[in-house]
């Protein structure tokens, strides 16, 4: 998209199209051909209408992100896939700002700015650079369709002095011409400058993949999960660093967090391995890359299933934001022939199979399986005490 092209859609007229174009998609059910006939009729100018269809599609999509401000906001569709969730962005900005109130922030690769408005509504002045000129005009634009103050501005990220600014925050890239990156040193920026960054204020966000040891000494990691599935890990470097590990996690009753400070050695405080229990306990991903599946142990006053595996067991039943929850109802035969005459017998025809530490491919199994009846359950597979076992749970 053209920058005029994106001043258009701002007017009055780039608006309005735009609502069509969204009706349009409601209308016809998402057939591009209809839908690009529809706006087409009231813009002859192809680009025009173009991009509107698209902001229109993107707006609808971006709704799951940013919620009913993404009826106002403009994307591109590279940057709404990177961009971070509201919910998990604000919590980070609120964070930002309970540690420098009234302080300002610059974030180094800014893209459409959906870290920028959390930083803003948070408080904090809020300043932006991106080299993507486009990026650029619709962060700017998105502060001013949402009423939040900022400044941006295309530049080069990596040549910026921070100095000037309270903290600073940055989100490398971790994608290339053949997909994912995994190795920290083919991100953009790459992970020397990071660390430097680090050495100053900052907070960088980084893949929840990222291994322990690559955090430097004195910087917290920070893994955060929202509804369930694990978003993001921040870095955050020793000026705004409490712990050395932190699971939050989001879910639709807030926001709860754990440390290492929660979490004992396995052995220790009552947290050991045991045999399973009434009830199992599948901890948050959040939880599990951090680290701290002792932590759910101890609050649940359970124990590990195997030293190696990130189940917890245990004889009573708790609700946690930490873990989902499981009454186990049987052990199953481990060994699929015999496994497969077990479900069958229980006229098991729908089921959803969990499975860690143990080589198994579940939609290959539920084929082999040959799965009959009228019955709905979940089945565990896993390690208890190195040994392969499958437990019929059933949540609660």
């Amino acid at each position: 998209m053209e920058i005029a092209t994106l001043d258009w859609l701002r007017t009055g007229d780039g608006e309005r199209l735009i609502a069509r174009a969204r009706e349009a998609w409601a209308e016809h059910a998402g057939d591009p051909v209809r839908v690009a006939s529809v706006v087409r009729r009231l813009e002859p100018d192809a680009e025009k209408a173009a991009a509107a269809t698209t902001q229109a599609q993107l707006r609808a999509r971006a709704a799951a992100k940013f919620g009913d401000a993404a009826a106002a906001m403009f994307f591109t569709p590279d940057a709404l896939e990177q961009a971070t969730r509201t919910r998990v962005a604000e919590h980070r900005a609120a964070r930002l700002a309970a540690a420098i109130p009234g302080g300002s922030v610059i974030d180094l690769g800014c893209g459409i700015g959906g870290d920028l408005l959390a930083f803003s509504r948070a408080g904090l002045v809020a300043a932006g650079i991106d080299q993507d000129p486009v990026r650029v005009a619709m962060a700017e634009a998105n502060l001013a369709a949402l009423g939040l103050a900022g400044a941006v501005m295309v530049g080069d990220a990596t040549t910026v002095d921070t100095g000037g600014f309270d903290a600073a925050f940055a989100d490398p890239a971790r994608r290339g011409g053949r997909g994912r990156v995994f190795d920290v040193e083919g991100w953009t920026p790459p992970w020397p400058w990071v660390l430097d960054l680090l050495a100053g204020r900052a907070l960088v966000k980084v893949a929840p993949g990222i291994g322990h040891d690559l955090v430097p000494s004195g910087v917290e990691a920070e893994w955060v999960s929202d509804g369930g599935e694990v978003k993001e890990a921040v870095l955050w470097s020793p000026g705004l660093a409490t712990v050395d590990r932190r699971a939050t996690v989001i879910g639709e009753g807030g926001l709860a967090t754990l440390t290492e400070d929660d979490a004992p050695p396995l052995g220790q405080d009552g947290v050991d391995v045991r045999d399973v229990g009434a009830y199992l306990y599948e901890p948050d991903g959040a939880v599990i890359r951090a680290g701290l599946v002792t932590a759910v142990a101890a609050g649940v006053g359970g124990g590990l299933v195997d030293e190696h595996i990130a189940y917890v067991t245990g004889d009573a039943s708790f609700r946690t934001p930490f873990a989902r929850g499981y009454r186990v109802l049987e052990h199953l035969p481990y060994r699929e022939k015999q496994l497969r005459a077990a479900l069958h017998e229980r006229r098991i025809g729908r089921l959803t199979i969990k499975k860690r530490g143990v080589q198994v491919v579940p939609d290959e199994l539920r084929k082999r399986l040959a799965l009959k009846g009228d019955q709905e359950a979940t089945l565990v597979l896993t390690r208890v005490a190195g040994q392969g076992t499958a437990l019929l749970v059933e949540p609660f």
